[in-house]
């Protein structure tokens, strides 16, 4: 057990500690969310570890070979336990091992799936969970019912969250892209905006994306350009192409060739795949074309400038991609991401915006401001998505300060959520959008009746989630000895500002003066607008 005193980071052991709470809360099926690079299989093989310890069984479940061989390297360097296998001809039946690394193409088959007990397994753990919800996944995930399920990922899109929220019953930890760059755990991201316009407008959808074969023949004409742009921006570094076909990328890898890069092509079919790889991480080559093929499951590094040239409307797919290069390295200041000015009509492509941004106004800003910044340098996202961000803001807040004056003359007894939400500064609570099939259902008669009690319109909160944001936080304002729904309609009413920061007994002075004034105004030199308690 050599690697069981693996020291695992901050927010890992918040990861850890918060799918076991969910387990012990009874949300059995909970979802975990880390970037690509942040060690989401070290957190789950210390989660096998544990289960193991308290005498269970674990299925590590995963769709590619690749994935299964990881886990079961990185669980017997960090925990010192190893691993049956259930893939193929290899069965895990019999073996002394607690945790087994089960292909889901193998466990899918009736036949094999039959020889397991439904309660073989105390607890699954699924790599790569946004592939979840496919018909052989689910056979499996029904079969083993009773244990308890960890679906693990890097990459939710937001509409695949709001699917996969149908099926798990809460998302436990999510560590953000934003959190890692700013923790210093991975690269900051630059993107160059190329002011080269590849018009889409013809291609066709298929199974909610662009046909990889039409995005090929709409690709062809630019490729030539694309290659002389790269010179610009790529000598010297490592990069790794994303292209829609195999055909393409064998193509564009040969113009690389001819512009004077040192390129190479790996695709499923590639006999030497393995040593090419080895090539390119050892600095043989220069770029890395290939179709698709890695996405996941593969790692180095060094790569410090991605090209996409696989437009995508799926958030999980763009950052698969975008995520082969985000890892810290030896002397690597930045990943540079290459953007193109794709024209589509019909569809918002996922744009380096997408990699932060929960908000779509936000994302359109972002995607708007960085097209409008193409003749200069790289912009770093972070701070492009702040300025979004603030310019989002500013335009919202103008659009709700008349909603609001018109809410603070109405003489309600209860305050408007989106009133409180905008007074206590929540801009969480504002941009907040449910995910899971529990939040989206109504809110409870019992969590309706304690938003009433504690001053918060019922009427105005539209589903599960929202309501237990909102109680959560009003208690936790309470804790904190701040203003409650209540004091912020009356204070407000009367002209006063930012009563959503003010302590509760500041505000409970100042409405007993109002009111030992017999509710005809404010005392007398105070001007509303301007008055602060800690004046």
């Amino acid at each position: 057990m050599s690697g069981a005193g693996m020291e695992l980071r901050p927010y890992q052991q918040e990861a850890l500690a918060a799918v076991q709470a969910q387990w012990q809360a009874g949300r059995r099926k909970t979802l975990l969310v880390l970037p690509t690079g942040c060690g989401k299989t070290i957190v789950f093989c210390k989660l096998a570890e544990e289960l193991v310890r308290q005498g269970q069984r674990v299925l590590i479940l995963a769709h590619r070979g690749e994935l299964l061989e990881q886990a079961a390297a990185k669980l017997q360097e960090s925990t010192g336990l190893a691993s049956a296998l259930e893939k193929a001809e290899s069965s895990s039946l019999g073996s002394w091992c607690r945790v087994v690394m089960g292909s889901v193409q193998s466990l899918t088959r009736q036949k094999r799936l039959e020889q397991f007990a439904p309660q073989h397994f105390g607890a699954v753990i699924v790599d790569e969970a946004h592939h979840i919800l496919s018909d052989s996944y689910q056979r499996v995930l029904q079969h083993f019912a009773p244990a308890c399920l960890l679906g693990v990922t890097a990459t939710p899109d937001r509409s695949d969250m709001r699917n996969l929220g149908q099926f798990f019953d809460s998302l436990a930890y999510e560590y953000t892209l934003p959190q890692a760059i700013r923790e210093g755990y991975l690269a900051p991201i630059r993107a160059q905006t190329i002011p080269l316009q590849l018009d889409l407008s013809g291609v066709a959808m298929q199974s909610g994306d662009f046909k990889a074969a039409d995005l090929d023949c709409a690709l062809e004409p630019y490729l030539q350009q694309i290659a002389v742009e790269m010179r610009k921006y790529c000598q010297g570094r490592k990069t790794v192409v994303f292209l829609p076909l195999v055909s393409t990328s064998q193509k564009f890898c040969k113009i690389l060739q001819a512009q004077g890069f040192r390129a190479a092509e790996v695709n499923g079919e590639s006999a030497n795949r393995a040593a090419v790889l080895r090539d390119f991480a050892a600095g043989r080559y220069d770029v890395l074309c290939n179709s698709m093929l890695l996405t996941e499951g593969w790692d180095c590094p060094a790569v410090d400038c991605v090209v996409v040239l696989r437009p995508t409307k799926s958030r999980s797919l763009y950052c698969q991609m975008v995520g082969r290069g985000t890892r810290l390295a030896q002397d690597k200041e930045y990943l540079l991401l290459l953007d193109f000015l794709w024209h589509t009509e019909r569809h918002e492509l996922c744009r380096p915006a997408h990699l932060l941004c929960a908000a779509p106004e936000v994302a359109r800003q972002m995607t708007a401001d960085l097209s409008a910044d193409a003749e200069g340098g790289p912009v770093d996202i972070m701070e492009a998505e702040q300025r979004a961000s603030d310019e989002v803001v500013a335009q919202r807040e103008e659009a709700l300060a008349r909603e609001l004056a018109e809410m603070r003359r109405r003489k309600a007894r209860l305050v408007d959520p989106l009133q409180f939400e905008m007074s206590i500064q929540a801009q969480d609570l504002l941009d907040w959008r449910p995910s899971f099939g529990w939040e989206m259902g109504p809110a409870s008669e019992k969590q309706l009746a304690l938003l009433e009690k504690r001053g918060i319109l019922p009427d105005q909160v539209d589903c599960a989630g929202k309501a237990a944001l909102l109680i959560e936080r009003l208690q936790k304002r309470q804790r904190e000895g701040l203003t409650t729904p209540k004091q912020i309609r009356i204070l407000e009413r009367y002209g006063f500002r930012n009563v959503g920061c003010w302590p509760f007994e500041a505000a409970s002075q100042m409405i007993a003066r109002i009111a030992a004034l017999g509710w005809r105004g404010t005392p007398p030199g105070i001007r509303p607008a301007e008055w602060q308690p800690n004046k």
